[in-house]
């Protein structure tokens, strides 16, 4: 994801309609006809600002959650709302709100959007061909959320006899090995918060599978999950809880849930842009 955004940096500011201090709320959801001021086809997590009018078309719907309390409010066409300090107004009748326990970091607001503005943009110039290895390895960089990560590699013999093996940066004896079949191995006991490790699997002398990562803290573990939504939460649940591992450095896991989320709305490219 970091390398997307350097290669496209030319493209950073096109992913929000407000930047800086006047956002105050963002896009956390979109079907059909939308725009702000105006500009047609905002693009998913797009910040909103203080004046900005939002334009609903028949049959269709946006949700707009605030920055500074995670209120949410729905907005159903056709209509035209408005954008206030705290709150979104009606021309007609004042939309349905909902309150949440998200606050959203504008920092990782405007990376993640502009991210994802970059890659829809490179991709509908040309289309990359998709490397069935990649983050075929996990967890593979970055962080991850938990203490007892499912290990999985690509198996190309599923009854291949592998060798597992874990041990902590910096140390030469590992902390567990164990073998294991089918692509994936579970270590049969918590790792330690706020450490780096690294990991391999090889098959008969070769290496299936490796990677370098580091878990959170105590508290940071604590935080994720409290905050995990459940399998059938609210859409922009999921997408604020895939933000929040983002900010916490779990770019694989983030990553992923991108993709779970781009399978469920195949209407909204940002998504499978960002799960790349």
């Amino acid at each position: 994801m970091k390398r997307i955004m350097r290669t496209f940096v030319l493209f950073l500011f096109a992913a929000t309609t407000a930047l800086g201090a006047q956002a105050v709320a963002f896009l956390s959801d979109l079907r059909g006809e939308v725009a702000i001021d105006g500009n047609p086809r905002p693009m998913l997590l797009s910040e909103v600002a203080k004046g900005q009018k939002i334009t609903v078309g028949r049959d269709s719907q946006a949700s707009v959650m605030y920055i500074a309390n995670g209120k949410e409010y729905i907005l159903k066409g056709p209509g035209e709302f408005h954008v206030k300090d705290t709150e979104i107004s009606g021309a007609v009748m004042p939309p349905v709100s909902r309150s949440t326990e998200w606050r959203a970091s504008p920092k990782v607001l405007t990376q993640v959007a502009q991210t994802s503005a970059a890659s829809v943009r490179m991709r509908s110039i040309a289309q990359p061909k998709a490397d069935p290895n990649a983050h075929a390895s996990f967890p593979f960089e970055g962080n991850i959320a938990s203490l007892n990560p499912m290990f999985r590699w690509r198996a190309d013999d599923p009854k291949a006899a592998t060798e597992f093996m874990l041990l902590v940066v910096g140390q030469d004896k590992p902390v567990h090995t164990g073998k294991a079949s089918g692509g994936t191995y579970r270590v049969p006991a918590k790792l330690r918060p706020e450490t780096e490790y690294v990991w391999t699997a090889t098959a008969a002398g070769a290496e299936v599978g490796a990677g370098k990562f580091r878990t959170l803290s105590n508290d940071a573990l604590a935080r994720v999950e409290k905050q995990r939504p459940a399998e059938r939460a609210e859409f922009s649940d999921r997408l604020l809880f895939t933000l929040l591992l983002h900010e916490m450095g779990a770019v694989q896991e983030a990553r992923e849930s991108w993709a779970r989320l781009s399978r469920e709305r195949a209407d909204l490219p940002e998504l499978s842009a960002l799960a790349r």
